[in-house]
């Protein structure tokens, strides 16, 4: 008796023993907690929790443990496990961001994040006062406090005008970087890019998003392209020395028009598209008839011509050299004929890589330029048309030294803010937004989402669309958050 009794008390604590508790999957956890938006696909949704729920749990307990992103979600765990070596020494304060601010909550940046950041701000009082216009315009950086809408790290603050819900679409089908992005003229939904293996590729963004026409023909780089201003032709540069005009209907090269260097940059004329202008590595730009592919007018400059822009009359060319020197070229709209009007030095030695000009700026009271250096130099000047294209410094801000030929651009919307808002790529893989009115705290915003240095991008003509592309090929399409203002 007293066998069976010790045999039936060892069988109760048997079974009083907790079982093994059955590992959970925090991936399936995050994906089903996280809240659907307005505009998700529901059916998308439906998918991903069924394949998340019938996945392998093989990996449930290692990523237990590797779980410590506060609470965030998915991505955050995903940056999580890419973080660098020795992370946990390494990290800052954290940077907060809103919900829907770029489809992705923001981890704690590492130092590279903000090694590229903003360092430093300048501005310069006017190079001379050319006229009583001109004269009138003071620099940015003198009219407003670090108390105007100021970027707070750590308080979540950030410009809502320059929000993102997330990413509108992916195309990761190219190979190569993706060296140059654009915009159809007038267009929401047209979208081109071209590639460091000679390749045009056009994608429509509509309901459905898709590659259209695959263009080949270039044996090198693609260095810049540009659409007509009806769309139906793209005139395209590259460092095979040739320049090729492409008819997008037929997704076929029209023309090809060879040079005796390396062609940095080309731009359709805005008012005649019978004439293209072009830039080259022998120091040069060449103004070429688009019918016939005769060239019209030579111009030699200084350093390699790397970087250039139209004005919206067509009667001036801003362009960018391999020196850091940024010029005013005179351009006869019917003749062609080219002079060169006014040159601004700058005391950095760096090659030009992004000339933007832009028809009307809100604190300007009237039309501006942007232009961006391989050293990280970005700067805003005022432009006096009146004085063929006379350039006045306005503010300019530090960014630390780029590897690549990283463009920046106008960010497009006039809020009712007091700013002067740009987007840049960065070799920390993210996009930054700036306000360049701002001494401290210029940084109001970015986007993450790239895993190499994004190198372009590029806004669409209804202003609710991002391009950006990186350095491995792959080009996010980001949807701006809707505002009631």
């Amino acid at each position: 008796m007293e066998k069976e009794a010790i045999l039936v008390e060892i069988n109760d604590k048997d079974e009083e023993k907790p079982k093994p508790k059955q590992s959970k999957d925090l991936e399936f956890l995050s994906c089903m907690m996280q809240p659907a938006t307005a505009e998700s696909d529901p059916q998308y949704i439906g998918i991903r929790r069924i394949l998340l729920h019938r996945k392998s749990e093989s990996g449930a307990i290692s990523r237990r443990y590797d779980w410590r992103c506060n609470g965030k979600g998915y991505v955050a765990y995903r940056n999580f496990i890419s973080r660098p070596r020795k992370w946990e020494n390494l990290r800052t304060p954290s940077l907060l961001s809103s919900p829907g601010n770029s489809g992705r909550w923001l981890p704690s940046p590492a130092p590279l994040s903000h090694q590229f950041e903003a360092e430093s701000f300048t501005s310069s009082r006017d190079l001379r006062s050319a006229n009583q216009v001109s004269s009138r315009r003071l620099s940015f950086s003198s009219s407003f406090s670090d108390g105007d809408h100021s970027f707070r790290r750590g308080g979540g603050g950030f410009e809502h005008a320059y929000s993102f819900v997330g990413m509108h679409c992916i195309f990761d089908q190219c190979k190569s970087s993706v060296t140059v992005l654009k915009f159809g003229h007038m267009s929401s939904d047209l979208l081109a890019y071209g590639a460091s293996d000679g390749t045009l590729t056009v994608c429509s963004l509509s309901q459905e998003p898709s590659v259209l026409k695959q263009l080949t023909g270039h044996s090198k780089d693609v260095t810049d392209f540009d659409f007509s201003s009806n769309n139906q032709y793209i005139a395209s540069s590259s460092l095979d020395k040739t320049i090729r005009v492409w008819e997008l209907s037929r997704g076929v090269c029209i023309r090809v028009i060879y040079g005796v260097s390396a062609q940095f940059c080309i731009r359709f004329h805005p008012v005649n598209n019978n004439f293209l202008s072009a830039g080259n590595a022998n120091k040069e730009v060449s103004v070429f008839n688009f019918s016939t592919g005769r060239t019209i007018k030579t111009l030699s400059f200084d350093g390699e011509v790397t970087a250039m822009d139209h004005d919206h009359t067509g009667q001036i060319i801003f362009c960018g050299d391999g020196q850091g020197t940024v010029y005013s070229v005179s351009m006869d709209s019917h003749t062609g004929s080219l002079s060169r009007s006014h040159r601004h030095r700058t005391n950095h030695k760096s090659p030009v890589t992004t000339v933007k000009y832009r028809s009307f700026s809100l604190l300007a009271s009237g039309p501006v330029l942007l232009t961006c250096t391989q050293d990280g130099n970005l700067c805003f000047f005022s432009v006096a048309l009146q004085i063929k294209g006379y350039l006045t410094l306005r503010c300019s801000l530090k960014l630390a030294p780029r590897i690549h030929r990283i463009q920046a651009s106008f960010c497009p919307l006039l809020s009712l803010e007091k700013g002067e808002y740009i987007v840049a790529g960065s070799e920390d893989s993210n996009v930054y937004f700036y306000d360049l009115t701002k001494p401290k705290h210029t940084c109001v915003n970015k986007l993450q989402g790239h895993r190499f240095p994004v190198m372009c991008v590029a806004w669409n003509h209804g202003e609710n669309l991002l391009a950006s592309s990186d350095f491995y090929g792959v080009v996010i399409v980001w949807k701006r958050a809707k505002t009631s203002s």
